[in-house]
């Protein structure tokens, strides 16, 4: 702290200044270091007193062999949710300038002995009681079972740093309505203006560090907005952090009995002020089902508590429907035998669900495909977990189309079964921060998979997210945690971490906080092997590589788009035309339909003869079960470039090896339905 000049009185008063200074200087200001000046990663100076890091040795930096950078992935973590929900459900904070004891206390409708955690209680069961201090017995929290007090704490997230943590998604996180109904908050609940606090406070935190390090720039934590900046900060073995949102109605995206309450202006201002604030990734829905998309369920306890919150936020409860694939969303629990059903007004029925029925009838909407394609306009990533089975395949269909690489599965919350799709895109996974025995094998059954594309691997934490963590093996597990172990890149030693009075071990304690990441990768080590820890720390430069290739995506020119085109056949309406020529007309409010036979077909004339590689299609209901793409480099000789007998409507594309042609044409050969075939759009492409 610097405070302006003040006249020379005298020595005595001086003096006395000077002690009290002194005084506020070891309480809360930063101390010189021991190792000052002599390793870089070591602060010149560090609040006092503070948090104890645990870690010795020199932090890796550079790349591999290969020039490939190195590091472990947190794709899915909330620094700043503590500001979130009304600022009282998460309690403490990740930094405070008047020091740990500040950062690290409880919510005040904590004291004396927790009762008043209603949020625990009504997600999780129990009493919710405990003893609310933190700094410096920290008694009861942080722990690895506790959804509302912070475990985010920035000496924690160095600790993970210093463990091999290369990369850190900071999703800003909230939800209006979760935030309305709970009982205690000190700010207003509209989620944009929480984003925006969040987005600052990164930044201070940074500024919050490099302080310590002597200035601007200098510290290990760096908030990047592009790729190149990421591994540029990397090579320098710092942490790259990535801004992310992930909030339940974006710009105000909200449905209200399934009616939109935004519009794509709105939608075009908010991404273009996020894009401004860092923001590089974002999921469309979360929780709630707004006017973008339809969310994947949250089971049980908690389930029914969101679907209630759906319920006051929308006036709508969630729908399901029978899943028409092996993807299916989460069932959803009992929510009449819930507690939180008591919020629902009088006379308001609970629905039932039918245990056969657990996909959500809503996917995505037409203004959701709008702020799709603004995300992929910005080079933004996509963030797929928490979208509905319906949403997350037409999501997937699009990017497919479109060839976007930049998809992104954080923490487990997409149906499995698409794992390969985001890989075959060239897009990143990530499995929620479970147990190493869990996680181990879920990673074990991807394996081939990321063998087959390259990939690495990594986790979302999803610190501060209301979710559990890893619970403890127990000290008289097999193969437990031995401190001090080394890192995995070899350079250096984690002991058992101390913060005030508390030691956590994590053969006991579990996943407690972020700074028992490394010791967690540890136990996966000794659980699962050094392969799954191998693909964990590759997970940088997949991660980047995925960024990357967003930022460096071009959309394809449709060579068809205007086209002359032909057709077998053309319904015939009074009111509309059905002609060959609205399939490439680029309007996708129109289309062309054709008699109700199977043998139809739908030919474009390039006007040259082109290099076609791609083709896409956008069915209408009347959709194609058996079709396949010909070409023709005269119009007279066919070859079959593509076929499938397995259509299922929707946006399809086809893709084969790069052919010389001047016709393209779909060849119906099985209808899906009664009607004939209808196709919205139909794109041609060289790449």
């Amino acid at each position: 702290m610097t405070k302006a000049r003040r006249p020379h009185r005298g020595r005595k008063d001086v003096t006395v200044v000077s002690l009290l200074l002194l005084v506020l200087a070891t309480v809360l200001g930063p101390t010189p270091s021991s190792a000052a000046g002599a390793d870089w990663w070591t602060p010149t100076a560090r609040p006092a007193p503070d948090s104890q890091i645990n870690v010795t040795g020199e932090p890796f930096t550079g790349t591999d062999a290969q020039g490939e950078v190195r590091g472990f992935v947190d794709a899915h973590n909330h620094l700043m949710s503590n500001e979130a929900f009304g600022g009282r459900l998460i309690c403490g904070k990740t930094f405070s300038a008047a020091g740990v004891a500040d950062a690290l206390k409880d919510c005040p409708e904590h004291y004396p002995d927790g009762t008043l955690a209603i949020f625990d209680y009504i997600t999780h069961g129990g009493d919710g009681k405990h003893d609310p201090a933190g700094w410096p017995t920290f008694k009861d929290w942080p722990a690895y079972d506790s959804m509302t007090h912070q475990a985010n704490y920035y000496a924690w997230v160095e600790r993970a740093w210093r463990g091999g943590q290369r990369v850190l998604v900071n999703d800003l996180v909230t939800n209006g309505m979760i935030c309305s109904v709970y009982f205690f908050k000190d700010r207003s609940c509209d989620e944009m203006t929480s984003i925006r606090l969040q987005a600052k406070l990164t930044y201070d935190l940074q500024a919050f560090i490099d302080k310590m390090y002597g200035g601007t720039g200098k510290g290990w934590f760096r908030v990047v907005t592009d790729s190149a900046q990421a591994r540029q900060v990397i090579q320098q073995g710092k942490l790259a952090v990535v801004l992310g949102v992930e909030t339940s109605e974006p710009f105000g995206c909200k449905q209200i009995l399934d009616i939109a309450q935004c519009s794509k202006e709105d939608i075009d201002k908010g991404l273009d002020e996020l894009y401004a604030l860092g923001v590089r990734s974002m999921f469309l829905c979360h929780k709630f089902d707004n006017a973008l998309c339809g969310v994947r369920f949250d089971e049980h306890g908690l389930g029914t508590a969101i679907n209630v919150g759906q319920f006051l936020s929308t006036g709508t409860f969630w729908k399901t429907e029978k899943c028409t694939g092996p993807q299916k969303d989460n069932p959803i629990g009992d929510v009449a035998a819930s507690e939180a059903a008591a919020d629902l007004p009088a006379g308001t029925d609970a629905p039932e669900y039918a245990a056969d029925a657990q996909c959500n009838v809503r996917g995505l909407t037409g203004l959701g495909e709008y702020a799709l394609r603004g995300m992929m306009k910005r080079k933004m990533m996509v963030e797929i977990d928490h979208m509905s089975v319906k949403a997350t395949g037409r999501v997937l269909d699009i990017l497919e189309a479109d060839s976007y690489p930049g998809v992104i599965s954080s923490h487990s919350w997409m149906d499995l079964n698409w794992t390969e799709r985001v890989y075959s895109l060239g897009g990143f996974v990530a499995q929620y921060m479970h147990g190493s025995e869990g996680f181990a094998a879920e990673a074990k059954r991807t394996d081939a998979l990321r063998d087959k594309y390259g990939v690495g691997y990594g986790y979302g934490t999803d610190f501060n997210g209301i979710g559990d963590h890893p619970a403890p093996r127990g000290a008289d597990a097999a193969n437990p945690v031995t401190y001090p172990f080394k890192s995995v890149d070899g350079g250096s030693v984690i002991d058992r971490q101390t913060t005030g009075q508390r030691t956590w071990d994590y053969n006991t304690d579990g996943a407690a906080h972020a700074g028992l990441i490394p010791d967690w990768i540890e136990d996966i080590r000794l659980v699962g092997g050094q392969d799954v820890v191998n693909d964990l720390f590759r997970g940088a430069e997949s991660y980047l590589g995925t960024w990357g290739g967003a930022e460096q995506h071009r959309a394809g020119v449709n060579l068809a788009k205007g086209a002359a085109a032909t057709a077998s056949s053309a319904e015939s309406n009074p009111f509309t035309s059905y002609a060959p020529g609205r399939a490439f007309d680029g309007d996708a409010g129109t289309r062309w339909a054709g008699d109700w036979s199977d043998d139809q077909w739908l030919r474009v004339d390039l006007g040259s003869t082109q290099l076609v590689k791609r083709v896409t299609l956008e069915w209408e209901r009347a959709y194609a079960k058996a079709y396949r793409i010909d070409l023709s480099a005269d119009g007279v000789t066919w070859q079959t470039a593509w076929s499938t007998t397995a259509g299922d409507g929707g946006l399809d594309t086809a893709r084969f090896t790069g052919t010389p042609a001047r016709y393209v044409r779909v060849q119906g050969v099985d209808r899906g339905t009664d009607w004939g075939y209808s196709l919205y759009e139909v794109g041609v492409y060289s790449g």
